[in-house]
């Protein structure tokens, strides 16, 4: 069988440019060879510009749907409870939802284009391959892995951070921002989120299809 390389993406929270940089270092590093783009969610809030990392990546998909997978993240699924509930809207402003407004020019979150809407609230939660379970926050530790538990994969924290657990395969997720720029190794999980937002980097995990942890990493600053 040829060999398939997956890159997997940390948050990218509108850091356009950046995300373009590294979608051309991939391709690069690829050289030809066939892979799989996953991405890890969070494409919006805080950074300049929202919109424009939504279009691209629905471009993504409609060229190669099969090949490029995006998950939510809970960024996303903020703006999605803005969207059905106004008592919601200031706990998504106050997550960095504004800068996603501007993105697109505008002030209601009614106004964000419907077709983008659409995209977001069909995301799903959790993809799995042979050797890896990608999710935005992580998994429930000592509970069988759930591919419906919505609330978990986006938002846990702490319960899944603070316990090495093996899940039987390998976890690939972002939600924790890493301060240091660097990715989080462990041994049964790699946390990709290397805070882009906040000024240091983003992130993509190298993976081969004949085994679980990152061969290596591509990064742009």
């Amino acid at each position: 069988m040829r060999m398939r390389i997956v890159y997997a993406i940390g948050d990218i929270h509108g850091c356009y440019e950046q995300l373009l940089e590294l979608l051309r270092l991939i391709e690069k590093h690829r050289d030809g060879r066939s892979y799989r783009l996953v991405f890890l969610g969070d494409y919006i809030d805080r950074g300049p510009n929202s919109a424009a990392v939504i279009a691209h990546l629905r471009k993504l998909q409609s060229i190669d749907q099969q090949n490029v997978v995006c998950l939510a993240g809970n960024h996303e699924d903020m703006l999605l409870q803005a969207h059905q509930d106004r008592a919601y809207f200031w706990r998504w402003i106050e997550n960095g939802g504004g800068k996603v407004l501007e993105s697109y020019g505008i002030r209601k979150v009614s106004q964000i284009p419907a077709g983008d809407i659409d995209w977001l609230s069909q995301l799903p939660t959790i993809y799995e391959d042979e050797h890896r379970y990608f999710v935005h926050a992580g998994l429930r530790p000592y509970h069988a892995v759930k591919m419906e538990d919505r609330e978990t994969h986006l938002w846990i924290r702490e319960d899944f951070l603070t316990v090495d657990f093996d899940f039987t395969k390998y976890v690939v997720h972002g939600h924790t921002a890493q301060m240091s720029g660097l990715p989080e190794v462990r041994q049964y999980r790699v946390n990709l989120d290397t805070a882009c937002v906040y000024g240091h980097n983003l992130t993509a995990g190298v993976f081969s299809n004949t085994k679980g942890p990152a061969v290596e990493f591509i990064s742009v600053h």
